[in-house]
């Protein structure tokens, strides 16, 4: 008979791609199980688990709105509803693990799983754990996690640091650095700045390049630019032969390659992949996540000098400083590569499913 594991986990890419990254290696190791996702309705897993070749259960679920907390009358009756709607999933599909990497609806998910006596697994990216995947890894089975120090947050004989999934372009070596620069259409003898506002975009990050891109060019700066699709129409007339301006970039594994040095938000997955790439950056957390996360995951790093911190408040004062003392400083960035790459798991996904085949047992 063949084996069924059910993994609930979106609302933001942070996510939806380390949940993906496992069902992948579980289809790997599994290519006869059924591997069914449930997600919240509305939000971005329901196009993008189905467009990755999983079937997906949506659940009407949400977060209580902080600014109208008027407006969320419904949330506890979605709740109820949501919890009813998971136990009939579990109850019909009989999964042997369920696995909860974070969102709305992994909380009634694994709620319900573990009510019901079925195996979980939490998969917690960042370091700085969330409410809700404390109160569920409180019960889980296995917590795994992406930074030391865990046992603050759960139990710690449950607690197995692994790393966050990565997609496999980043586990394999990256192509010729020079090579990439050409490929893009700079020249392979100047340094690159690669942007990394995230697929949709940060405003401030964005607003200060607006500013200072010219002054990075006469730092000796080439710039890749990914500003997102919602102020692709605000910056993409600002390209230029050092200034590379786009709302998306498709193939990673070229830009890290040519990077000489990154400017990026600080989400968890994100994180991870650059300890991967191993390249000095610069992380400006975004202030608008839940529970700071972001600047938590970026202090785990700079703590460690694997990374420069610039809260977006301070971005006036320090961006353009920092830049010019990274541009002309090779052996503080080569330090700061080498700290970085320290600090990176690459085999994240293998041991996550190491993991759930060991609560199968």
């Amino acid at each position: 008979m063949s084996q069924t594991f059910i993994i609930s986990g979106g609302g933001t890419g942070g996510h939806i791609f380390p949940a993906l990254s496992i069902a992948w290696e579980l289809q790997q190791r599994f290519p006869e199980a059924q591997i069914h996702f449930i997600g919240a309705k509305g939000k971005m897993e329901m196009d993008r688990v189905p467009a990755a070749g999983f079937p997906i259960t949506g659940v009407p679920i949400a977060g209580i709105n902080r600014q109208k907390p008027w407006k969320s009358w419904n949330v506890p009756f979605k709740l109820i509803y949501a919890l009813w709607r998971c136990r009939s999933i579990l109850k019909k599909r009989k999964p042997a693990v369920v696995i909860g990497t974070g969102g709305y609806a992994s909380g009634p998910a694994l709620f319900m799983a573990q009510r019901l006596g079925i195996p979980t697994l939490v998969q917690e990216q960042n370091s700085f754990a969330g409410v809700t995947n404390i109160r569920l890894g409180a019960k889980a089975n296995l917590i795994c996690t992406a930074y030391k120090n865990a046992e603050r947050f759960f139990p710690a004989a449950k607690v197995r640091l692994t790393g966050n999934p990565i997609r496999k372009a980043f586990t394999n070596p990256l192509p010729d650095a020079a090579e990439s620069k050409s490929a893009l259409g700079f020249d392979p003898k100047k340094k690159v700045l690669l942007i990394l506002g995230g697929s949709l975009g940060a405003r401030a990050m964005n607003v200060q390049l607006a500013q200072s891109k010219d002054v990075l060019v006469k730092q000796g700066w080439q710039i890749l630019w990914q500003c997102g699709k919602l102020y692709e129409a605000e910056y993409a007339h600002l390209s230029n032969k050092d200034v590379h301006v786009q709302a998306f970039i498709e193939d990673m594994a070229t830009a890290y390659a040519a990077a000489d040095a990154i400017v990026s938000r600080a989400g968890a997955g994100t994180l991870s992949e650059l300890c991967l790439v191993g390249r000095p950056s610069v992380l400006i957390p975004s202030p608008n996540v839940a529970e700071d996360h972001q600047t938590h995951n970026a202090r785990a790093l700079s703590d460690k000098g694997a990374a420069i911190l610039i809260p977006e408040r301070e971005l006036a004062q320090r961006f353009e400083v920092e830049l010019a003392a990274l541009a002309r400083n090779k052996a503080r960035r080569d330090r700061l590569a080498e700290n970085i790459e320290k600090l990176a798991l690459p085999r994240a996904t293998e041991d996550i499913v190491d993991h759930i085949i060991e609560l199968m047992k």
